[in-house]
């Protein structure tokens, strides 16, 4: 039996699977190993990676000094302040006392309170006679008159 193409062996199977013929088995390629380029990532030299590492010490070394620095700056003007407002309280309680000391100064208030309180008679124009007595004790008297 011959089919449309003139193939005598091969049977027409029409869409039938059971009639298909088996293929022969295709020749098998071996895959022909790819060879790929492993490209390494060059490593830095020792020299090189030892100056990075001494700028990157550098600058976190300086970065802490500026901290530092900051940090006592900030600590000085802390301190500034508070001595500051301890001037200005001291300011104010000199001030007070200052009014109190003019206060108590006056000369009427001081001759009210001798008085009235502590019983000092006013004396009269004449003054208070001191007669010394063989030059060891003294003794003050009120002029009689």
């Amino acid at each position: 039996m011959r089919n449309k193409r003139g193939d005598k062996d091969k049977m027409a199977y029409y869409g039938n699977l059971a009639l298909r013929p088996e293929r022969a088995p295709e020749e098998t390629v071996k895959p022909v190993r790819e060879t790929y380029k492993v490209v390494k990532k060059r490593q830095l030299p020792i020299g090189e990676k030892l100056l990075y590492l001494l700028t990157v010490a550098v600058l976190v070394i300086v970065a802490c000094v500026i901290l530092n620095r900051y940090a006592q700056i900030y600590e000085m003007n802390r301190t500034i302040q508070q001595q500051k407002a301890q001037v200005e309280q001291l300011t104010t309680q000199t001030k007070e006392l200052q009014r109190e000391v003019e206060r108590l100064s006056d000369p009427e208030r001081i001759s009210d309170f001798a008085s009235k309180q502590l019983g000092m008679v006013k004396l009269d124009q004449q003054g208070i006679t001191i007669a010394a007595n063989n030059g060891r004790t003294a003794i003050a008297a009120k002029p009689q008159g």
